[in-house]
């Protein structure tokens, strides 16, 4: 059973209550935000919380034991509050927020009802709505490693352990809009050797704006596809660094990285159609290694 602070029972017991939700947002770059469903700021816990927002909920539903509660909350695009290029970034993707009920006549009075995270985020032209989950989705989430044929490391890291150095490029922008782009700076590499690559802008309006390459023509200039629109389009003279792409296969992995022996995949595993296979005169069962 909840215990709630001395005052602000107190308020409630009178019967006539004065009483409104905040909700504090804690973006994944460790930016704090506040926002209310009261017609006035208020500063509450050292945080001032912004009535302007245009931030509503919708009903809240919990539950016992370990079933994950659920809510949302929808807001308007505001330049003081929530930026859409914030969220076309991932900015809020995972942000930690506390849903707060507050006596708006007496902020010192306050009680923590909720911490939730943001799920998937919708928007249209100048609002948006956000799925608030419960921590305890979490337990829903995958962990673990999953046996498959491709490899499940990201490429460069601990696990991979390929020197990206030599798989890495510098580049300049010289046309493009949100899909696409024609670049210079990487007119030596093959065709789609920058394909699942990842982009990083360094200059201009999307600097630090890291996307994913869909495909990679070459040529000079070279051409460039990008997986997701970006949330402008980047301007001529714009720089980045691209990271060649993997598409996780073995073959890759040995003939592009010449990485085979620390392949996280497992390529020797027997397919569904091997392992409803029946031995016949036209097929082979000895043992052998089904990828060379």
């Amino acid at each position: 059973m909840r215990v709630l602070p001395t005052g602000l029972k107190a308020h409630i017991d009178t019967g006539a209550t004065t009483l409104c939700r905040c909700w504090r947002v804690t973006r994944r770059d460790g930016t704090v935000l506040g926002f209310t469903e009261h017609d006035a700021d208020l500063m509450v816990d050292g945080t001032r919380f912004l009535a302007a927002s245009g931030f509503s909920a919708s009903e809240a539903e919990t539950a016992l034991g370990l079933a994950a509660p659920n809510g949302e909350v929808a807001g308007a695009f505001s330049s003081e509050a929530i930026a859409e290029g914030d969220l076309q970034r991932g900015l809020y993707d995972g942000a930690r927020v506390e849903v707060l009920l507050v006596n708006w006549a007496d902020p010192s009075q306050f009680l923590l009802e909720h911490v939730r995270e943001i799920g998937e985020v919708t928007r249209t032209t100048n609002s948006f709505r956000a799925e608030l989950r419960g921590l305890a989705a979490r337990l829903d989430q995958p962990t673990g490693r999953v046996y498959g044929r491709r490899c499940d490391a990201r490429l460069g890291d601990t696990r991979c352990r390929v020197d990206m150095a030599a798989f890495t490029a510098t580049g300049t922008i010289l046309a493009a809009d949100e899909l696409q782009a024609s670049v210079s700076g990487i007119s030596g590499f093959a065709g789609g050797w920058f394909g699942f690559g990842v982009l990083t802008f360094t200059s201009g309006a999307l600097a630090g704006h890291v996307v994913d390459i869909g495909g990679h023509q070459a040529g000079d200039p070279a051409r460039l596809t990008f997986w997701l629109p970006l949330p402008q389009s980047p301007m001529p003279g714009d720089t980045f660094e691209i990271v060649a792409g993997c598409d996780k296969a073995f073959s890759t992995c040995r003939a592009k990285f010449a990485n085979s022996l620390n392949f996280q995949g497992f390529p020797h595993m027997p397919g569904s159609d091997f392992a409803y296979s029946y031995v016949s005169g036209a097929t082979t069962h000895d043992g052998s290694v089904l990828v060379g």
